[in-house]
């Protein structure tokens, strides 16, 4: 896999995942959103340079032009419901993609810390030869990644994968490395150390959903 991690590098996304991360900013949930999806808007400026591209021919009021314009198909797959501000960040520059979306989530049997990834629905169009965009915010463990990606696999083969995230763990980024192809992209803006009993990246900065959309029952 190959891991394109933009918080190492000095620029404004690290101020976006700071304010993510703070315990008093976090709690202006638009705010959350709205950084979330200028983080989606980053990562996939930066993927948008590893594209396939073509020569395109325009004609301007004053003369004709010649540039360079990317060609892929692509398909973007949200999981729901952490995933859709990222979603839309991604949507906000490539806007002529496809789109899925995926309901994935944990189920802790008997309260346990040990946890299953139930998918209960699925809406996509073909990915056949095309190129597939995974978007999770959290990329904790990587089991819901690697979930997933299973169930995208009745629809075809993608071409090219890339992954979006905002935060991983190492744990999580090592699992994705494992069980995705060799030549996935993985985007992201920050990499944590470790992970908590319950799989929750640690600093990490809370459950996504919640903080993006309220506390679930």
């Amino acid at each position: 896999m190959i891991i394109h991690n933009l918080g190492l590098e000095n620029s404004i996304l690290n101020q976006f995942v700071l304010e993510l991360r703070s315990v008093d900013i976090q709690k202006d949930r638009m705010r959350f959103r709205k950084n979330i999806e200028r983080i989606g808007e980053i990562l996939s400026y930066e993927l948008s340079k590893t594209l396939a591209s073509d020569t395109k021919t325009i004609q301007t009021p004053l003369g004709i032009k010649e540039m360079h314009i990317p060609v892929n198909r692509i398909v973007l797959c949200s999981i729901l419901r952490a995933g859709l501000p990222l979603h839309q960040g991604i949507l906000n520059y490539l806007d002529t993609v496809e789109n899925a979306f995926i309901s994935a989530y944990r189920v802790h049997e008997n309260g346990e810390d040990d946890f299953k990834v139930v998918v209960e629905y699925l809406a996509s169009p073909s990915i056949q030869d095309k190129t597939l965009i995974l978007a999770d915010p959290m990329l904790a463990t990587g089991k819901t990644l690697e979930n997933t990606f299973a169930a995208l696999q009745e629809y075809g083969k993608p071409k090219q994968i890339h992954i979006v995230s905002v935060i991983g763990s190492e744990e999580g980024v090592s699992h994705v490395n494992n069980v995705f192809p060799e030549n996935t992209h993985l985007w992201i803006a920050a990499v944590d150390q470790k992970l908590n009993n319950r799989g929750y990246i640690i600093p990490g900065l809370g459950d996504a959903g919640d903080l993006s959309y309220g506390v679930k029952l």
